[in-house]
């Protein structure tokens, strides 16, 4: 493969972590890594040659025109989560980024969104727009603006399903964090049956997928919006599994309805946002067709809920 100049903004981030290092450690590309604090970086950036850390902030994108004329892949996982300026860095800036590069040069722009912005025949998801949170509904607004652009037939979407990931070395994901705590509930959850279904993916098995999209850009007439995920689960197959992992037995189950949850809300005043309501309705984030390493022929790191487990640090279980 010829050696390409490559650019991944949000390089400190779980995802851009495991991006990095992949492409550090297995190839030869010239790598740009954006990030507002080089000292969150913990990727071996003095592991060969060629790797250039720039410090900077998407909102002073401007300031890199001269380098990003000259890139042939960029990555795009640099995100703001809420706040006043999500908006801005997650349409205005990363627009202008694109529009810096060079139609002629760059030959793949490679965007992270989120498929919360789907439906599950992978289309646009009008909620999402208009009662997303601030994340959710800039996405959306961003996925529109994409469209526009020159460099719109060379831009490769992926919309990662729930995000696993973390360790001593990389920010954990907020699912990742959440896991050892889901399971001391564990005794309670796994009497109850829930319906609703989704898909997860691993920060590497993302960087797997990566790193094979850098190498092979989609052909024109291949798909260019990839949904990133493991195979469906359903809920109730989640706690089983992760039952049989911790050797917990379940001896019945109680449905929890949709209208028992709206009495436990309006009996506890709990207050909710009209996307976290949608949300609780809605509960099968489920999509047509997923992509993770196997899709390539690849090996999966994270594939199972006993995987999930194990690289959390949960410890298994004996019945």
């Amino acid at each position: 493969m010829s050696q390409k100049r490559i650019l991944v903004t949000g390089a400190s981030g779980c995802i851009g972590h495991y991006i990095s290092e992949a492409l550090i450690q297995q190839t030869e590309h010239e790598l740009f890594l954006l990030v507002r604090n080089p000292d969150k970086l913990r990727v071996d950036t003095q592991a060969r040659p060629g790797i250039t850390v720039l410090q900077g902030d998407m909102q002073k994108i401007s300031q890199f025109a001269d380098l990003l004329s000259t890139i042939d892949t960029a990555v795009l996982t640099a995100t703001a989560w809420g706040g006043s300026l999500t908006f801005d860095i997650n349409v205005l800036k990363t627009i202008e980024l694109i529009k810096l590069l060079n139609p002629d040069k760059c030959e793949q722009v490679i965007y992270f969104s989120t498929a919360s912005v789907l439906n599950g025949q992978n289309q646009p998801l009008k909620e999402a727009g208009e009662i997303g949170t601030d994340y959710v509904s800039s996405k959306y607004n961003c996925l529109h603006q994409l469209a526009k652009l020159a460099l719109a037939p060379k831009i490769t979407t992926v919309f990662p399903t729930l995000v696993l990931g973390g360790d001593a070395n990389k920010p954990y994901s907020h699912l990742t964090s959440g896991i050892p705590e889901v399971t001391k509930y564990i005794n309670l959850i796994r009497f109850l049956k829930v319906d609703g279904s989704f898909h997860f993916i691993h920060g590497r098995d993302i960087a797997t997928v990566v790193t094979y999209l850098i190498d092979n850009p989609p052909q024109e007439d291949e798909p260019h919006r990839l949904v990133l995920g493991q195979t469906e689960l359903t809920v109730d197959q989640a706690v089983e599994q992760v039952c049989a992992y911790l050797g917990k037995r379940i001896y019945f189950r109680i449905p929890l309805s949709l209208s028992l949850a709206n009495l436990i809300i309006a009996v506890f005043k709990i207050q909710m946002a009209a996307w976290d309501r949608f949300c609780m309705s809605y509960r099968h984030f489920t999509y047509d067709h997923v992509i993770n390493p196997a899709s390539f022929d690849l090996p999966n790191y994270c594939a199972t809920m006993s995987d999930v487990l194990n690289i959390s640090g949960v410890a298994g279980g004996k019945r």
